[in-house]
């Protein structure tokens, strides 16, 4: 008597349970979760950097395919207890929603769906897709808080090559100047697309070209370094073609096609070296019967699904019931009166603001000190009753960018001050246009905490709500005129703060209080 020989119609009828079970998990968790899940995707369409997270979902399809013989006759086990990890992810991305942190909010709902998988198909069927559910990360629109620092080094070399290649440079932080003409660095010259990508590939690669564990995680490792290392080499080549050339190639946007075309050559270079080290995968085990597997298995206990559910059902109702609607309301706020040795300055006089959004109140006034008549303008933003585009720490509220001067104010570098006067470290920034150089100090007051971090911010802003306390805050910024490196600003600015620091904060406590 011979073994029955399985079909296509066998081996569908097999992994249906796993099917099932899969797209129960995904449809949902991303009902609950809608909002955060129609957000991530907008992303995916709208920026150039994700657009690869469109495609992550067919290719796990495919990945999951793969395995459909592995799959065959394996049916889902839930495991209850994964049902407190689900909670803590749900209650991570609770507090996520009430402090708008995106980030925190979309890696909550991506991790929830992988633990989900892993929770409903079991652990034997999680083994055997581990890398399909793994692989579903590369989805998190994640990683812009990478472009400062991608863009500086991206700077640092660029400038250091032209340099040993015999071309005299002139740098200003991301600006530079080189003979005949200006450069810059910019977000679409960080590297960042780049990076995402050749990972994103790479570990396909990986996956389906090695064996090994070591030899999978090594040659991601590659991946993430030569994107960047050749990021550096594509941003000096186009200077460099940019001033053999006199400026005629390379120097505006088709620089991008060819930076594209660069990195697709390096890519196929890395996979070509790549190959010399693959590993054939094992010998397919032979598929037992599918009456022998079957028998072997316990029937699907769906009921047990119920924890993972309900641990996961909980968190959006709980928002909604803690944020009520805001009705939109002003904070009145009155800058401090000019103290001993200092008047007030009839217009402002050095033509920066900030570009801070969605507050309650924003004011701004200049001031001169009497014995040189040095210019100080001070700048808040007032926020109460934070919410999703009324918020302190947002992605729209940058330095730099208010209305048409976003062309003309150039950002020559951060650092991180400690001014004594105003009790923490503080952030310092030089910033110019054509007609002059400023130095600007700025920090964050959030219910007379003194703080310069965005996620002490933000973490204080979760604990204000957590505990029903008031969410008021503010953005502080003090600017002057400055001739080189920031020493002159830094004089004026700190002996400003040192005699109207108090003012300030009365201010501040006075606004909190009337409304």
């Amino acid at each position: 008597m011979t073994d029955a020989v399985p079909t296509k119609g066998s081996l569908a009828r097999d992994i249906v349970p796993v099917v099932l079970a899969i797209l129960g998990v995904f449809v949902w968790l991303i009902a609950w979760y809608w909002p955060t899940a129609h957000q991530i995707a907008g992303i995916w369409h709208r920026s150039d950097t994700y657009a690869h997270g469109m495609v992550v979902l067919p290719v796990f399809v495919w990945l999951v395919w793969r395995k459909r013989e592995q799959l065959r006759g394996l049916t889902p086990q839930p495991v209850p207890w994964v049902a407190v990890p689900l909670a803590l992810l749900g209650f991570g991305w609770l507090l996520g929603q009430m402090v708008s942190v995106d980030g925190v909010t979309h890696f909550a709902l991506i991790a929830m769906i992988s633990l989900g998988l892993a929770g409903v198909l079991g652990s034997r069927l999680a083994r055997v897709l581990l890398f399909p559910i793994l692989f579903l990360f590369f989805g998190l629109p994640i990683g812009d808080f990478l472009l400062p620092v991608l863009m500086h080094y991206t700077a640092e070399f660029t400038v250091t090559a032209l340099r040993l290649s015999g071309i005299p440079v002139y740098q200003e932080g991301l600006f530079f100047i080189v003979p005949n003409g200006r450069w810059s660095v910019i977000e679409a010259c960080s590297g960042l697309r780049y990076m995402h990508a050749s990972l994103f590939v790479g570990a396909l690669y990986a996956y389906l070209n090695y064996v090994s564990l070591k030899r999978r995680l090594l040659f991601l490792v590659v991946a993430f370094v030569v994107p960047i290392v050749a990021n550096w080499i594509r941003a000096y080549l186009i200077v460099l073609v940019g001033y053999l050339t006199d400026n005629q190639i390379a120097a505006g946007a088709d620089h991008l096609i060819y930076g594209w075309v660069f990195f697709g050559v390096v890519i196929l270079l890395m996979f070509w070296i790549g190959s010399f080290w693959h590993e054939h995968p094992p010998a397919t085990v032979a598929v037992q019967p599918a009456s022998e597997t079957v028998a072997t298995q316990r029937g699907v206990r769906w009921p047990t699904v119920l924890p993972l559910a309900l641990a996961t059902m909980f968190f959006p109702p709980l928002l909604h019931f803690i944020e009520r609607p805001v009705e939109p309301f002003e904070v009145t706020l009155a800058l401090p009166a000019p103290q001993a040795g200092w008047v007030l300055a009839d217009e402002p006089v050095l033509g920066f603001l900030p570009n801070y959004q969605g507050h309650r109140a924003e004011r701004h006034q200049t001031y001169r000190r009497l014995d040189d008549g040095q210019a100080v303008t001070l700048y808040i933003a007032y926020y109460a009753a934070q919410r999703e585009n009324f918020e302190l720490v947002s992605w729209r509220n940058r330095l730099l960018g208010r209305e048409a001067d976003e062309s003309r104010w150039i950002d020559l570098g951060m650092r991180r001050d400690a001014l004594p006067e105003v009790g923490t470290v503080v952030h310092g920034r030089l910033v110019r246009n054509d007609e002059r150089r400023l130095g600007v100090w700025h920090w964050y007051w959030s219910n007379g905490r003194v703080i310069s971090s965005d996620i002490l911010a933000k973490v204080f802003l979760a604990v204000d709500h957590l505990t029903g306390q008031p969410d008021d805050a503010a953005f502080i910024a003090i600017h002057a005129e400055d001739t080189f490196d920031g020493a002159q600003a830094r004089e004026v600015v700190a002996s400003f703060i040192r005699d109207h620091a108090s003012a300030i904060e009365r201010t501040l406590e006075q606004a909190e209080a009337v409304r």
